[in-house]
């Protein structure tokens, strides 16, 4: 069994089908699908295509077992699958493979029946492959190749398929996966059969209810099913809840096969339909990602900023003091309901350390626009806000209202990283001399820093794990406060109408 969340390590062993939805590719695909990391030794070469096979080119058997002891050599295996097999010395080769590895799951698909009917093997490999059966956990035959390993002739009803999949599960020791794909009628059952249950805690039979689709989409659907089967056997560690598992991911495979119109014969099943409909397809930055992302998008923002006649006036000094005194009583009236922007993100924040985080922004921000009341203002009330502060806090607090955690904390960020990155260098000309040194100081504070980076961290984070429209939505909230930021710098220096 795999261990932790540790992805399991599958190999499988069969033919090749290069359209993709049978043998070693389908095999490929039905272990991700069912989370586990695939590896594959290949052991025909086989031309088909959806309408059947063409050809098969047999490698010579050292190569096949220089390719498994090429693996096992390397690769502690959690599962292994076996599949088509063709002829005598390939399946000795792999016998010999699996007596001296000793993998932990094995379950083998015995291919031994055409879509024709007609026997793949001859009555050597036949025999060989029966002795080969006790070395599996589990083997997976269809109706017809039950049939055959029971020397009965094929079933037509379910209470038949059971009893053939007794006698073969007594006669080899092995559980059997017995599959109603083949029988009368509209329902589609699958079970697992252990004669005396060891396996399968003292129960000799446990079903699996199904229902028949209406598809020809059903190509390569007995080397899926056992792949992921072998897959979840290794993840789960009991083979209900793999089987279960795996027969649920089969159907929802099969229902959408043929939206993937591959073939004029029985197409492939649609491998990771489930996983593209619920994960999609495009990729998630990073949280660093997002971070050099973010605040790259907002370079012409930032080099705007820095040129504005406030902000090079309160660097070097000769900013006037109307003007100083205008910003600063703006400041104080945007922190009030800065404050209530940030209280709100607490209760929105999903975790005790972010409540705690905002909760204490928010307590901050009123702190310091009591400070700037009554240190810098001379406890002189300020006026109303101005346009740019009004449209600034309409944007915060309307986006705090639409209640979207993640889009209001990217909302809040600029105020943070901005004003931090823009204290950082107003910090260093704070000489003594400098009229505006205290306020100056106040930029630059470590504190302010400490919780502009924990911002970023969070606010990087749940971009990261977003979906792209709510990623797209935090991108907008951001830049607009950005913008906003810009148009605050510079309301001091534009001339009252």
């Amino acid at each position: 069994m795999s261990g932790g969340n540790r992805v399991p390590r599958v190999l499988a062993i069969a033919g090749t089908d290069p359209t993709g939805g049978a043998g070693i590719q389908a095999d490929l695909k039905s272990i991700a699908a069912a989370g586990g990391y695939g590896m594959a030794v290949v052991t025909a070469l086989v031309a088909q295509n959806t309408r059947g096979v063409r050809s098969v080119h047999v490698p010579p058997t050292d190569f096949l077992a220089a390719q498994l002891d090429a693996v096992s050599d390397d690769v502690t295996l959690d599962a292994v699958k076996i599949g088509m097999l063709a002829g005598r010395e390939v399946i000795e080769t792999v016998a010999a493979w699996l007596h001296r590895t000793r993998p932990p799951v094995v379950v083998i698909d015995p291919v031994m029946i055409a879509t024709s009917g007609d026997r793949l093997l001859d009555a050597d490999a036949e025999q060989a492959l029966r002795d080969l059966l006790p070395l599996a956990d589990l083997i997976t035959p269809n109706v017809a190749e039950l049939a055959v390993l029971a020397g009965r002739a094929a079933a037509t009803r379910w209470p038949d398929v059971l009893e053939q999949a007794r006698e073969v599960s007594a006669a080899h020791d092995v559980i059997v996966l017995a599959k109603g794909g083949h029988v009368e009628g509209d329902a589609v059952p699958d079970a697992l059969v252990d004669v005396g249950g060891a396996r399968l805690d003292g129960r000799e039979v446990v079903e699996f209810p199904g229902a028949r689709i209406a598809t020809t989409n059903t190509h390569g659907t007995g080397c899926s099913l056992s792949s992921a089967v072998a897959t979840h056997r290794a993840r789960l560690g009991s083979w209900e809840p793999a089987t279960a598992e795996a027969k649920r991911w089969l159907t929802e495979s099969i229902r959408h096969g043929a939206s993937l119109e591959v073939g004029r014969g029985n197409g492939p099943i649609s491998h990771f339909a489930g996983m593209w409909a619920r994960g999609g397809t495009a990729t998630r930055p990073a949280p660093e990602q997002v971070e050099r992302e973010w605040w790259e998008g907002v370079a012409d923002i930032r080099t705007a900023i820095d040129d504005l006649e406030f902000v090079r006036g309160l660097s070097d000094g000769t900013l006037p003091e109307e003007a100083f005194g205008w910003y600063l009583a703006q400041d104080a009236l945007y922190l009030r309901d800065y404050a209530r922007v940030l209280a709100e993100a607490s209760r929105l924040a999903p975790t005790l350390d972010e409540q705690a985080f905002w909760a204490a922004g928010a307590h901050g921000a009123l702190v310091t626009e009591l400070s700037l009341h009554t240190d810098w203002l001379g406890g002189i009330t300020p006026p109303e806000p101005g346009p740019t502060t009004t449209a600034y806090l309409d944007h915060l607090l309307a986006t705090a209202a639409r209640g979207d955690y993640r889009v209001l904390v990217a909302a809040v960020l600029p105020c943070y990283w901005i004003y931090a990155d823009l204290g950082e260098r107003l910090r260093r000309v704070a000489t003594d001399e400098h009229p505006y040194r205290e306020w100056l100081l106040t930029y630059g504070d470590p504190a302010f820093a400490a919780a502009t980076e924990q911002a970023t961290r969070i606010a990087t984070r749940l971009a990261s794990d977003a979906d792209e429209a709510t990623r797209r939505a935090m991108w907008r909230a951001y830049r607009a406060s950005a913008e906003h930021e810009l148009a605050f710098f510079a309301a001091p220096s534009v001339p009252a109408s």
